[in-house]
Order: C-alpha cells, then structure tokens, then sequence
C-alpha cells in the first residue's frame, strides 16, 4: 500500500473509533506518530496530516478536540505571487513527560511543551512551553505553575456525588454574590 493511502487508510480508521481505549491501542500498534511513551492517551478523533511529526513522551493526555499543525499551505498563495516557488513549511512537535492538552487547543509546528506542564483548554501554543508551567490563552501565555496546580488537586480530592456538586456550585455562586 503506498504511504499516502496507507495514512488516509489509519486516518479513516482512527476517526471511526468511538472508544478512546482502542483508539490508543491501534495508534501504538501501527506507530502512527513518530514515537509514543508509556500511559500515553489521546482522545482527539482525527491524526493530524504529518503525524511523523510528532512525538510524545511519557504519561501524556491529549483531550478532545485538540489540533497539531505543524504544516502550512501558504506556499501555494506564496507561489503564485510571481516572486519565484516556495515551498511546503513543516514543523516537529514534541510533546514532553506528564503533559496534561486541555479539549479545543491547538499545537502549532516547532514546538516544545513541558515536562510537567498544563495547556489549559483553547489555549494556542505557537512557541515552546516551560517546564513545570500552565498555560492558557490566544496565544498561550504562563499563567501558573504545575507544582502548585498538584498541590491544590491534593486539597480537593473528594469524588463528589451529583447532588454534592450541586451543592457545592450554589454555595459557590451564593458566596460570589456577597
């Protein structure tokens, strides 16, 4: 099968998985990106289109939604400006050690991110992130430190029931309200 019908083929096949658990499974069984650690799991339901591109260490969660380009198309306009031919830009991506890619972010080409960090949910990475950071926003900023994200989740880490979320949420809204 030729590489290309062979990526469309993973693709097709990766998007029609309804379990993220065998979507993760298929994903290391056919390396389909350039290298996978352990507890890695991706939840997005479409590969990126240069998914060779893209590394991810160990204890890696990738939510919904979550886009990596880390190519553009630009040349074509570029090209037709009668200023000579440029070509495709491609760009690796590398995703570190417990790395935590919150649902609808977008990882741009030539990126670094963690170990130990947090992109909080919309966020755009268009540059490196720091260890042992949080980021969030367009583009993605520093907004806090991951060490101290653990420690408050250590405070707070009671299983809630419904009723207990509910609850809780009032009280909350109650209290901002005076």
């Amino acid at each position: 099968m030729k590489e290309y019908t062979k990526n469309q083929f993973h693709r097709l096949r990766i998007a029609l998985f309804i379990n993220s658990d065998k979507r993760n499974k298929y994903i290391i069984k056919h390396n389909i990106f350039k290298s996978v650690g352990e507890n890695f799991f991706f939840q997005p339901r479409f590969i990126p289109s240069d998914p060779k591109l893209i590394k991810f260490h160990n204890n890696d969660i990738v939510t919904s939604n979550v886009t990596f380009v880390n190519h553009d198309i630009f040349n074509q306009g570029l090209s037709k400006l009668g200023q000579g031919d440029f070509c495709y830009h491609t760009g690796c991506i590398e995703i570190m050690d417990n790395v935590f890619i919150g649902c609808n972010s977008t990882i741009l080409g030539n990126v670094r991110i963690g170990p130990n960090a947090i992109i909080a949910a919309g966020s755009v990475v268009t540059k490196d992130v720091p260890p042992n950071s949080i980021v969030a926003g367009v583009p993605a900023k520093v907004i806090g430190d991951f060490d101290s994200y653990v420690e408050k989740r250590k405070i707070d880490n009671h299983m809630y029931s419904e009723d207990e979320l509910w609850e809780k949420f009032d009280q909350e809204k109650k209290n901002n309200e005076n």
